[in-house]
């Protein structure tokens, strides 16, 4: 026993013996296990919180996906219902061009018609006016060499103004 107690290994030996209960005695495992399962919780909780993130993140993905598909659609149908109103408002303004091109031409016609008219009737008073004063003449040189008729002259004065 004497060899023993000479023996540096046997006093590691103790030594450590000593350590570990003085350890035990102070609760340094339950400590150290402790502060394991606090960092092990930590780490648990900063887990689902990143699952949780990540399913909110998904769920939102899906929200703005949705919204892109329907905001395409949307605007899909502004465009299909923009060009039916631009092919409507030609439509709507090729007849109202039709429509002023044909009343202008109709109001043409008119003003040429009337202007036939007037052109005729002041021909024709022209053609009478001429017919009556060379009636008048004709029957004045006729009515000179003989006796002037009272009744022939005031005819003859009164064909002017009839005619017209």
């Amino acid at each position: 026993m004497v060899a023993l107690l000479q023996n540096a290994e046997f006093w590691v030996g103790v030594a450590f013996v000593l350590f570990v209960l003085l350890l035990v005695r102070f609760k340094v495992p339950g400590m150290i296990l402790g502060a394991l399962d606090a960092r092990g919780q930590k780490i648990q909780a900063q887990l689902d919180e990143a699952t949780h993130l990540r399913e909110e993140a998904q769920s939102l993905l899906a929200q703005i996906k949705t919204q892109r598909e329907e905001t395409e659609r949307s605007a899909a149908a502004m465009l299909e219902n923009a060009r039916a109103e631009a092919l409507r408002l030609q439509a709507e303004a090729k007849a109202n061009l039709e429509e002023q091109i044909e009343r202008r031409a109709r109001l043409a016609e008119r003003k040429i018609a009337t202007a036939e008219a007037q052109a005729a009737a002041q021909v024709k008073a022209a053609a009478a006016e001429l017919a009556a004063e060379t009636a008048e003449r004709v029957l004045a040189a006729r009515l000179t060499s003989a006796a002037s008729d009272p009744l022939i002259d005031a005819a003859i004065s009164d064909l002017g103004a009839k005619l017209q």
